[in-house]
């Protein structure tokens, strides 16, 4: 794919924005997407490097999430922060992992993106309730690199 405009159109990140924001509306927990044409290093460690740069770590109960997407690559991580590992059990990761997945290797990436959005939210939900005057702490939009 020659241009991370490509991946997906406008009407595609505004249904993955909304899919954050109802997310996040059942959650205190927050969820961001990040998507780069080419990853030149470890996918994970660059998904790594992205957390901190969009300050993810920075949230109070440490419960963000990042979905990284490296186009070229065709590869991705979900990763959670510190507070979300401490109460989730192992197997989370790698169901959500599958299910972005199986929808990836059928060309669905905004398909794939949401459901992996709709089952962090679901998890966090659970581990993290929103309760009334949660802030939302980090931006809801796709960010690119």
């Amino acid at each position: 794919m020659p241009y991370i405009e490509d991946f997906l159109s406008y009407d595609e990140e505004q249904e993955i924005i909304e899919a954050i924001r109802s997310a996040e509306g059942e959650t205190s927990g927050e969820i961001r997407v990040h998507i780069e044409r080419q990853c030149n290093v470890d996918v994970y460690e660059r998904a790594l490097e992205v957390f901190h740069y969009l300050k993810m770590d920075n949230t109070i109960q440490k419960n963000g999430v990042l979905l990284y997407v490296a186009v070229d690559n065709k590869a991705f991580v979900i990763f959670g922060d510190q507070g979300i590992n401490n109460v989730v059990d192992a197997n989370f990761w790698n169901s959500t992992r599958d299910k972005i997945a199986s929808q990836f290797k059928k060309g669905h990436f905004k398909t794939g993106i949401i459901d992996g959005i709709i089952e962090s939210g679901k998890v966090l939900s659970k581990h993290f309730p929103w309760h009334h005057g949660d802030q939302n702490e980090l931006d809801n939009t796709i960010s690119k690199g």
